[in-house]
């Protein structure tokens, strides 16, 4: 058993061209470290969970012994994108039929010896050898050279997350957020309106335009935060004992990452006052 704090990404508001760079495709799912010692695998997310119990399709691989492999666990819809909302239903019971797949974006240990030090592609090239073909359950994240604006209008097409763009001689940084790893996430952008608040933590019921609920926005900047509280008390209506209510007067224009499959908003944040 061996636990290895994962490498962490900067983010990056524009992908770039640049040779020395390489872009992977960002997968939209749970971050997993998978360790095969003494013939045991055990499986761990990035915050040292262990969940070896909840994936027994993953404990059977044909991965050498004393290997440590950095991926994201995923589950793909019927046209094959990640499925965010599909991984936690997976996540959470055991008896959720979706299947998952392991898409690997590096190697940590190999043959028992720490290969962190070694740069990124030396380490792409040695998980080449460990996983020779790409299967539906275990697979290796796709990347290229440079090209990271070409690839990043490509996943805007396709309406995937987005793109990480590593150092192509990057060593493995461990439990480091690095800016030598950076994303780059497809955003969506909405205005909407603002419909109340929440009593106990922060969080602002959203309206789209058409009237119906959006969901909750809990990412502000603390000028935004304060520019809200100086003015919404002019808007309340109601309000019970979680949240307070409000005219949907006050216009933002908002961030997320995808819609639900209930239609609301995911990960929306503030970017700026409509009105």
């Amino acid at each position: 058993m061996l636990f290895v704090s994962p490498m962490l990404l900067h983010k990056s508001d524009e992908p770039f061209d640049n040779s020395e760079w390489i872009t992977e495709l960002k997968l939209d799912g749970i971050r997993l470290l998978l360790s095969k010692f003494d013939g045991k695998t055990k499986l761990y997310t990035r915050h040292k969970n262990e969940v070896t119990s909840k994936y027994p399709e993953l404990l059977n691989l044909n991965i050498p012994d004393n290997t440590v492999l950095d991926g994201e666990l995923i589950v793909t819809d019927k046209d094959g994108k990640p499925d965010f909302e599909a991984c936690m239903e997976r996540f959470s019971s055991s008896r959720s039929p979706h299947e998952v797949s392991f898409s690997v974006f590096d190697v940590l240990y190999h043959k028992g010896d720490k290969i962190t030090h070694l740069p990124l592609l030396d380490r792409k090239e040695i998980l080449e050898e460990i996983i020779m073909e790409d299967t539906p359950i275990i697979n290796k994240v796709k990347w290229t050279e440079g090209n990271g604006v070409a690839y990043f209008d490509l996943i805007k097409q396709h309406d995937l997350e987005g793109v990480v763009l590593k150092k192509a001689d990057s060593k493995y940084q461990i439990n480091k957020r690095s800016q030598d790893w950076l994303k780059v996430i497809n955003y969506q952008y909405e205005n909407v309106y603002i419909s109340g608040l929440r009593k106990d933590e922060f969080g602002l019921l959203l309206n789209f335009e058409n009237g119906s609920y959006a969901g909750i926005m809990e990412f502000m900047t603390p000028k935004a935060r304060k520019e809200f509280y100086t003015q919404y008390r002019d808007f309340v209506i109601d309000e019970n004992d979680k949240f307070v209510y409000l005219d949907p007067k006050l216009k933002i224009k908002v961030k997320y990452r995808n819609l639900t499959k209930r239609g609301l908003l995911r990960i929306a944040s503030f970017v700026e006052w409509v009105s």
